[in-house]
């Protein structure tokens, strides 16, 4: 990497360190400190703890799971992990979020945040990675975000079961006094040498008097009864019969029901505001003021919402471009403007080479604004008491919602108590604070009430934070039926500091996520150049499933799409020629052998393939398509990837195909524009994303070749808009270079 990248890995380090608070040496002391356990002031006598994950009572076994469950499944992961080594079968336990703690910081999150690839172990990328795990220690980061839960769980919540369990036979061997060396667990209970079973809830007090029990074995794969073996989930029965509660299902007694009306030009402020027939409407209690707008208070949340409706405002301008052709002016810009521009990739020497006499292929992609659009649209209750204040919310960063609520309030964090609840879907949408902020303005002006605030799909949309708008330029070249230059320069703003600067601060360093599953591609080629340019900032924009994969993914897999094209090399054999990740090659290998690639597929049908690695999981997808009448028809899309340890087979299928299905339908149909300064999509019928009839066949396989744990959540997004494109070229002979493609191309 050239100079540019080394002077920003080195900013990254240092500012990593000021984070952790008063310096390096300050952070290092607060970063090895050790940990309370958050339940020992929630136990009543008799009630046992052993870390912060387990409880056990006469009357029960809590598994703490304290990343939220966005719909991916994270609480029966996290008690699965527990439960293998505790020894605990479904239904023998009940599961909780537990409170914001520091002992629920990730320590996964950040090792895909520092600027290194993530095949990359050496001593300078793991000294990043420990910075960043030193600085979450210290500022206490709970976090469900960037297919961190599962790495950040594996080995801690298997050691939390473990200590549990072993624990709970020295309890049984005390009361019994036979040798703890006799005993065993099974369903629960220790196990006597004689066959009878002391239930832990037996045991819950005895074992609460005692030391809890840190030198222990985790138990071998080949022991394993749960972990890689197909699960039901906890919450399968409740969510198919309609019984699951979300955080908009709350309800608290005697509680208003409001909504929100804001500036649709985010950031500006409300002018020449008339509420008068607003509130003369059937139901409203009162409309007051919040930040950029106002909240509807009401006896119901329907007659919130139509009062909300018919409030008169004078919005003030955006603080950004108001049509969406100035938006796409800025980021071209960038690719001018050399201070803002970092060199990630740089093999052999790329402007030399291109400058030689040879022919060379030259191409533009755009990706556009997306709305994050999950089916259960932003919502919080909060109650502001005298001494006290309770918030029921889905958030992503619990501890920084409670934050943000003291701080509106006026109260100290210490006084706020969150009751964190599953969410129907969120990709990125419930890392936001700015609509917890607003319901508790409003709530704190009927204090004493409790207040719950639920955007309507048409706030949601309007407030909503997107997905980053980016725009690639490619140039390359070919020689011998072989690509021997790419180079990628891709211009998007900061989306990293975008969102951080409205949490807390603005968080210093490079934004890899510009270019992320592009600079880290699994190629080795003679000349290879990624460069990002950052624009400045535009719209205000949040993290998206697979963040900046989902677009640079999508600009590196379709231009090399082109050169191999170009070199007259089939697109599958180029890509294993070029690999230099044996992980990767595998899942390249995988699935060419799923879908039985090569040959002719026939009249007006087209395959593509493609191999994005983000979060540190290469995953490959391959698409068959036909060309019909009635549009092109998506057939089946082929997965494998890897991840180092499928802990549940079933929930990893499920995870690949939603995330198929969620990366193909926004690459179909899906687009945010801006004009006079407000979004222009303000419900699903201007982004549909992908309906159940064109859903198409998913085969799915999981490797586990890698020697790191990771998460599936996101990285089976980037693949699928480069596949679908190459796909479509090769039964249309059409190159789709910008999404959403509908605007190309009618589908089926």
């Amino acid at each position: 990497m050239g100079r540019a990248g080394k002077i920003n890995r080195r900013g990254f380090l240092i500012g990593s360190a000021a984070i952790v608070g008063g310096g390096i040496a300050f952070g290092v002391y607060l970063a090895h400190r050790s940990i309370e356990n958050p339940l020992l002031g929630t136990l009543e006598p008799g009630d046992a703890t052993f870390n912060p994950w387990v409880i056990v009572r006469a009357s029960g076994i809590t598994l703490i799971t304290p990343h939220v469950d966005l719909g991916q499944g994270a609480v029966s992961m996290q008690a699965l992990l527990i439960a293998e080594e505790m020894d605990l079968d479904a239904g023998q336990f009940d599961t909780s979020f537990g409170i914001p703690a520091q002992a629920y910081y990730n320590t996964a999150v950040g090792d895909d945040v520092v600027p290194f690839l993530s095949t990359n172990h050496g001593a300078a990328a793991e000294a990043a990675r420990a910075t960043l795990r030193g600085a979450f220690k210290v500022i206490h980061l709970q976090i469900t975000g960037g297919s961190s839960a599962v790495p950040d769980s594996y080995e801690k919540l298997r050691a939390a079961g473990a200590v549990a369990r072993e624990t709970l036979k020295a309890a049984a061997a005390a009361q019994t006094g036979i040798d703890v060396a006799r005993l065993t667990t099974k369903s629960a209970a220790v196990i006597l040498p004689d066959g009878r079973g002391l239930p832990y809830t037996d045991l819950a007090a005895g074992a609460a008097g005692l030391e809890p029990v840190r030198d222990v074995r985790l138990r071998d794969p080949a022991e394993w009864r749960l972990i890689g073996k197909p699960n039901k989930r906890l919450d399968i029965v409740s969510k198919s019969t309609g019984t699951q509660d979300y955080g908009i299902d709350v309800s608290v007694d005697g509680m208003l029901y409001g909504t929100l009306r804001c500036n649709p030009r985010k950031s500006g402020a409300p002018i020449h505001v008339d509420t008068t027939a607003a509130r003369a409407m059937r139901g409203v209690h009162s409309i007051v003021p919040v930040s950029g707008g106002f909240a509807v208070l009401a006896d119901n949340t329907w007659r919130a919402f139509r009062a909300a409706d018919e409030i008169k405002c004078d919005w003030g301008p955006a603080p950004f471009p108001a049509e969406q052709s100035d938006h796409w002016a800025a980021v071209a810009a960038a690719f001018d403007d050399p201070l803002r521009t970092i060199r990630w990739r740089n093999q052999g020497d790329v402007s030399a080479h291109l400058a030689g006499p040879r022919d060379v292929l030259r191409a533009e992609y755009r990706a556009p604004y997306v709305a994050h659009q999950p089916m259960e649209p932003l919502s919080a209750t909060i109650k502001v008491g005298e001494n006290r204040v309770d918030i029921w919310i889905s958030h992503q960063v619990p501890g920084f919602a409670v934050a943000t609520v003291a701080k509106a309030v006026g109260v100290d964090v210490g006084a706020v108590h969150i009751h964190n609840q599953y969410a129907g879907g969120s990709f990125g949408h419930r890392f936001e604070l700015e609509f917890v902020m607003r319901a508790a303005e409003a709530a704190a002006q009927v204090r004493g009430t409790a207040v719950k605030i639920t955007l309507s799909r048409e706030e949601d949309f309007m407030q909503d934070h997107p997905r980053h708008i980016s725009m690639a330029r490619g140039q390359g070249s070919v020689s011998g039926g072989r690509v021997e230059a790419l180079d990628l320069g891709i211009a998007a703003p900061s989306v990293t500091q975008s969102l951080t600067g409205r949490f807390v601060m603005r968080v210093p360093g490079p934004d890899k996520e510009i270019v992320a599953g592009a600079w880290n591609m699994p190629y080795d080629l003679p000349h290879l150049r990624v460069r990002a340019h950052r624009v400045r900032e535009l719209a205000p924009i949040s993290y998206w499933r697979s963040v900046g994969a989902s677009t640079a993914g999508f600009f590196a897999e379709s231009f090399l799409d082109e050169l191999i094209h170009a070199a007259g090399a089939d697109p599958m054999e180029e890509r294993l020629r070029l690999c230099n990740d044996d992980v990767a090659r595998k899942v390249l290998e995988a699935v060419a052998e799923m879908s039985a690639w090569g040959g002719d597929a026939g009249p007006n049908r087209g395959r593509g393939v493609a191999l994005v690695r983000s979060f540190g999981v290469p995953v490959a997808q391959v698409i068959d398509v036909t060309m019909t009448d009635a549009g092109l028809k998506i057939d089946t899309v082929f997965v494998a990837a890897d991840v180092g340890r499928v802990v549940d087979p079933v929930n990893f299928e499920n995870q690949v195909q939603g995330g198929v299905i969620w990366g193909l339908g926004h690459a179909i149909n899906s687009q945010i524009t801006y004009s006079d300064g407000m979004a222009e999509q303000s419900n699903y019928h201007a982004a549909e994303g992908m309906r159940l009839y064109q859903t198409p066949r998913i085969v799915v396989r999981g490797l586990e070749n890698a020697d790191v744990i990771r998460g599936i959540g996101e990285p089976p997004v980037p693949p699928a808009a480069p596949a679908l494109a190459n796909a479509i070229f090769a039964a249309t002979g059409k190159r789709l270079r910008e999404m959403p493609f509908d605007a190309h191309l009618d589908f089926y």
